[in-house]
């Protein structure tokens, strides 16, 4: 990411020659590179005439043109003065391009990251868990989950080095290698960027039907309407379409969109059931399965519903990336502060949603779906259409959304393997292929493999460390508390808790595949 360049106390100024940067404008100009530089600069391999010079006529020294891609190293600049170049490849990357971010940027970026469909099945989870049991784990999820984003916001910038992590893959290898990110992250890092974005485009596409049979009635808009199939690929049209905004930053207002959508469709739904009222014969009993073996994984079906519902560590420091950031006004201010807003509004639609959608319909309640499925089973014809539409609405455009922040880590990777290659930045034409490709390859997967749902427990349950454990071990890895501190063993049980309960999420994922079997059916979405 940084190479340190230059070590002493002074450093000679730049009189002339050119910098040994890519020649492009936009790096100069980039906010991804800090607006307060040292006041020194780089010895250039032309400027030892120039600079006998200044040493010789002393009054002629000028203010130094250290360009914009020398950054402040942070506090330890105070006692050993040191310079680092950030990788001038960071100026022509999607993440990493702009840096005008500020803090309702990162509450945006935040809220629509962080609300998803996956939030809906929550009241699922207290039918196993039941109220106090439900209630003390969606509570203690919340809290350790808000934790690890405080981590992972202050190990965005080392103290020490200077050095700023973009990328949650970049801090991993910076912690334990990249042979081990290799094994450990990459795979879940991937998952939780192309995954969703494949989830995104059946939720949204399935949405969009029955958003399209709500308007229609049963009036029927035309003679033939399309398929399942079809609705995917309109959905996905409109996804590559609104991908093409060139970077994280220039999406703030699609992110503040998808965020209101998702406060609506979540705030109208618990809204909703308590409107409606608890069904006839409704129980709050806890289910209780025929066998241990099949209470315990129930168990952890019920813990792995709940860490599902909480997202968006995997581009956390990618958000923060977007923001300038000193000695004096470090990143990690703005950012934290975009966060806590941004989850004091998460909490406030993901605890009436559960609570509400329990009360309302209690054991009830549909495990495919969660509160959405109730809702459209047991209130579609007491509702007015207008809500029911407007719901579905809300949760399209929250897909749309939320594709946009899930794709752009996707985006970056593909972008800095060609600029590697390239050695210059990526053409907007090449821009718009590869993230056309990639819009189209996750069609193709989502039509393909349309069971890769059963799979999600499995396959999500790998990727849990990303929030619970990871950010845990890195800050111990890191920043290396005193041992035996408070933050020691604070870091290290909830680090390995987290690995814990990821061998049990993915052990109930293996356990509910073959109990329950897979209906394997390629290029058949339902």
């Amino acid at each position: 990411m940084a190479e340190v360049v230059e070590t002493g106390p002074t450093a000679p100024p730049v009189n002339g020659g050119e910098i040994s940067a890519p020649p492009m404008q936009t790096q100069y100009n980039s906010p991804s590179l800090s607006r307060k530089p040292l006041l020194l600069s780089i010895e250039h391999p032309n400027a030892a005439s120039s600079n006998a010079h200044d040493r010789a006529n002393p009054k002629t020294m000028t203010t130094s043109r250290t360009p914009n891609f020398i950054t402040p190293l942070g506090s330890p600049i105070r006692r050993a003065i040191k310079m680092t170049r950030l990788d001038p490849q960071d100026a022509w990357l999607p993440i990493t391009e702009s840096r005008n971010g500020n803090t309702f940027y990162a509450a945006f970026h935040t809220l629509c990251a962080g609300i998803g469909i996956q939030a809906l099945v929550l009241p699922v989870s207290f039918t196993i868990l039941g109220w106090s049991w439900g209630i003390i784990c969606l509570t203690v999820a919340f809290v350790w989950q808000l934790y690890t984003f405080w981590l992972l916001t202050n190990l965005h910038e080392s103290t020490e080095t200077g050095m700023r992590y973009s990328r949650f893959l970049q801090l991993f290898n910076a912690a334990f290698g990249e042979k081990m990110g290799k094994i450990f992250a990459l795979f879940p890092i991937m998952y939780l960027s192309g995954g969703t974005c494949v989830a995104l485009i059946v939720v949204g596409g399935s949405t969009s039907k029955l958003f399209y049979q709500i308007v229609c009635g049963g009036h029927g808009c035309v003679a033939k309407p399309l398929t399942t199939v079809e609705w995917y690929l309109v959905f996905t049209c409109a996804a590559v379409l609104l991908s093409q905004l060139p970077n994280l930053n220039s999406i703030a207002g699609v992110s503040l969109i998808g965020a209101v959508t998702a406060i609506g469709y979540c705030t109208i739904m618990w809204i909703v059931s308590v409107t409606e009222g608890r069904l006839d014969g409704v129980s709050y009993d806890r289910i209780k399965p025929n066998t241990n073996t099949e209470w315990f994984f129930g168990v952890l079906n019920a813990l792995g519903i709940i860490a599902f519902a909480f997202r968006g560590h995997n581009v956390t420091l990618e958000i923060q990336a977007t923001m300038p950031s000193s000695e004096k006004k470090p990143s990690r201010v703005p950012m934290w502060r975009g966060v806590q807003a941004a989850y004091s509004i998460v909490a406030l639609c993901l605890f009436p949603l559960a609570i509400a959608g329990y009360w309302a319909y209690g054991n009830k309640i549909p495990e495919n779906g969660g509160i959405l499925t109730a809702i459209y089973a047991f209130h579609g014809r007491d509702t007015s259409q207008t809500i029911l539409g407007l719901i579905s609405l809300f949760v399209i455009i929250n897909a749309l959304s939320s594709f946009q922040i899930y794709g752009m880590p996707m985006f970056d990777d593909m972008e800095s393997k060609i600029t590697k290659r390239m050695k210059k930045p990526c053409p907007w034409w090449l821009r718009v292929i590869l993230r056309v490709m990639f819009g189209y390859g996750c069609f193709f997967v989502a039509v393909a493999i349309p069971f890769l749902g059963s799979l999600a427990g499995l396959i999500g349950g790998i990727a849990v460390p990303v929030t619970f454990a990871y950010p845990c071990l890195m800050w111990i890895r890191i920043k290396k508390p005193k041992k035996h501190s408070f933050m020691w063993w604070l870091n290290w049980g909830l680090g390995i808790s987290g690995i814990l309960l990821t061998v049990l999420l993915v052990a109930a994922g293996v356990y509910v595949v073959i109990d329950t079997g897979i209906e394997v059916s390629f290029f058949k979405p339902h």
